[in-house]
């Protein structure tokens, strides 16, 4: 396994060596040692190589991955996985603000607790977040899948599209255009299988899910002052 120092080596070197990866199958994994919570680590791979970060990072780790497997062994700052294509980020510690923004695809996994805005504008990734999240998660999600294993804060999918969102725990508000949805076995199959590609020892049935009601996606003069 390659194992690269960041304390001796630095950041854009690493980058760099990941980057050079593009359009081959790597055969070894990478480990990333020392990362001390530096910015914007591991973005913007484009190769089925699995990295591992051997501690927590700053803003935007893993953002923009397309192929990679990503583990953060340690927490992670704001936008992790931000803009994701395909691929998979597991966070094994928390994550602060906007996890998952605007991905497109591929499965972002926190182990622990997620802050405000995760999953903000959410474009087809599916996250699944072991502990809690904060308010505003899911705003103008579109599309995609939000599992949440704890509890959600204020305003849970405000001016929701299309994305699909389970909680287990409790909602402390519901956002502009959000409701609850009846639980179908379609809903049931697809949590089985997130909750088991995200190592996760819950069962469905123990959701309940929220959707968009549609009601803003028309004019409507009602709503004009």
């Amino acid at each position: 396994m390659p194992t690269y120092d960041l304390e001796v080596n630095g950041l854009r070197g690493f980058n760099a060596a990941l980057h050079e990866l593009a359009g081959t199958t790597p055969n070894e994994p990478w480990e990333l040692v020392n990362p001390k919570g530096s910015h914007a680590i591991a973005v913007g791979l484009d190769a089925p190589i699995d990295v591992t970060v051997a501690g927590s990072t700053g803003y935007y780790c893993g953002g923009m991955n397309k192929q990679a497997t990503i583990r953060v062994a340690g927490s992670v700052g704001p936008g992790v996985a931000e803009n994701m294509m395909s691929g998979t980020v597991i966070v094994e510690g928390d994550a602060s603000q906007y996890a998952g923004a605007t991905g497109h695809g591929g499965l972002l996994v926190i182990k622990g607790n997620a802050s405000s805005r995760c999953g903000i504008s959410m474009k087809g990734i599916d996250i699944v977040v072991h502990g809690n999240i904060g308010h505003m998660s899911a705003f103008m999600g579109q599309a995609g899948t939000l599992v949440v294993c704890g509890d959600a804060g204020d305003a849970l999918g405000d001016s929701l599209y299309e994305a699909r969102l389970f909680v287990r725990g409790s909602v402390k508000s519901l956002g502009a255009d959000c409701i609850e949805k009846e639980m179908r076995p379609e809903h049931l199959e697809l949590l089985a299988d997130l909750l088991a590609r995200a190592e996760s020892d819950a069962r469905p049935e123990e959701f309940r899910r929220y959707g968009s009601a549609r009601k803003l996606y028309n004019f409507n003069i009602d709503n004009a002052y």
